[in-house]
């Protein structure tokens, strides 16, 4: 990890969004020796990291080859090799230990801090940054002889280099002025409202489902699907055109016939129990016109097959986005605008873009924020290189 380095420049430089890319770009500018940095932000610094993980922050996930680690990006993969290459996810946990930050490794490879506090890790970075906050709402950049016009909700300012990292949601306005091409944002990473009507069996959650190659849990909610399988489906069909049809495979089945000749008189629904929850099976049974409590040996072939296809090829129609707490988007600054080495802009010198304000998004587990992370030191270092040719 990169110590405070003694390199002095009088350059002023502006990172327009106060949240995890903007502030860690600022804390490795400073540890280059940069003195001149200016965070805007019109609302509370950091605010997006709360809601992460739970409120827990998923800081990254424990996959150490930058190659496997960009599996997990359906927009950005190849974008991320060289970014990926140069701070790594072992270069985040040592760079949050070196902030005051200790980390643990779930099962899973999700990477959490020790106390379990998006706010604990909010407040260590901040406490780390001695950069100015500016609290205002940047409108509108302009390119000018020597710099960047930057306008505000109540000032005009001129700046050196500039740090775009304004997430996701901010919208692209600022943009305007300039000639940069915009991928038109939409959610990602979200809980799915389903044609079906699941409200009955609302919280009904089910573990190792699959859709295509894709396996996880999945949860009934009151407005159709969610869950951590979903939320992968939402992001790798973020552009989708609705509605459309998935088919979720809620268990594997083998042996079925067996198993209605070993139980005759036992209830269908307590047999299917084995397989799913209770209160989905009599969704199922009720949804084939089967009697809930009919015997197995009342099961004919014909039946028998409906089930197993319910369970194993559960069709439903999904007509929209349910999106509730963090959400992630998808779309942003096209990356062709942008040079992978170092996250400057081809067309505006000096200017850089980071975070979700790139068109880049992951998966659930942490991905995210290792973007942040890493393009923000990416783009510091490049800052810093370019002081140094000076």
């Amino acid at each position: 990890m990169e110590q405070e380095s003694t390199l002095i420049s009088n350059k002023t430089i502006a990172i327009i969004g106060g949240g995890p890319a903007g502030c860690i770009c600022a804390k490795f500018l400073q540890n280059f020796g940069f003195k001149e940095i200016n965070i805007f932000d019109f609302g509370t610094p950091l605010r997006t990291i709360l809601p992460t993980g739970g409120g827990r922050c998923n800081i990254t996930h424990a996959i150490y080859d930058f190659r496997d680690l960009t599996k997990n990006y359906p927009r950005g993969e190849k974008f991320l090799y060289s970014i990926f290459s140069k701070f790594s996810v072992q270069d985040t946990i040592d760079f949050f230990k070196s902030i005051g930050v200790n980390i643990y490794t779930q099962e899973d490879g999700r990477i959490f801090p020790q106390e379990n506090s998006s706010s604990f890790v909010r407040e260590k970075i901040l406490k780390s940054l001695k950069c100015n906050f500016i609290k205002e709402k940047v409108e509108n950049i302009e390119k000018i002889a020597n710099g960047y016009k930057i306008e505000t909700n109540k000032s005009t300012y001129a700046f050196d280099i500039v740090i775009i990292s304004i997430g996701g949601h901010a919208g692209y306005s600022i943009f305007n002025n300039l000639e940069i091409n915009i991928i038109e944002p939409t959610q990602s990473l979200v809980g799915l409202h389903t044609k079906e009507d699941f409200s009955s069996i609302a919280g009904v959650s089910i573990k190792n489902c699959t859709i295509g190659k894709e396996a996880g849990d999945i949860i009934f909610t009151h407005k159709g699907i969610s869950g951590p399988l979903i939320y992968t489906i939402s992001s790798y069909e973020a552009r989708k055109k609705m509605p459309y049809n998935l088919s979720i495979k809620l268990a594997k089945i083998e042996n079925f016939q067996d198993e209605l000749n070993n139980n005759p008189h036992k209830d269908i629904k307590n047999l299917i129990s084995n397989y799913i929850p209770k209160s989905l099976s009599e969704y199922i049974l009720k949804k084939l016109k089967i009697t809930p409590e009919t015997k197995c040996h009342s099961i004919n072939g014909i039946l028998r097959d409906k089930i197993k296809n319910q369970i194993e090829n559960f069709n439903i129609t999904i007509i929209s986005k349910v999106p509730d707490g963090e959400v992630v988007t998808c779309g942003g600054v096209d990356l062709n605008e942008i040079n992978p080495k170092t996250l400057e802009f081809k067309k505006y010198p000096n200017m850089f873009a980071i975070g979700e304000v790139l068109d880049i998004d992951g998966l659930c587990g942490g991905f995210n924020l290792q973007n942040c992370w890493s393009g923000a030191f990416v783009a510091a270092s490049a800052i810093k290189e370019k002081e140094n040719l000076h």
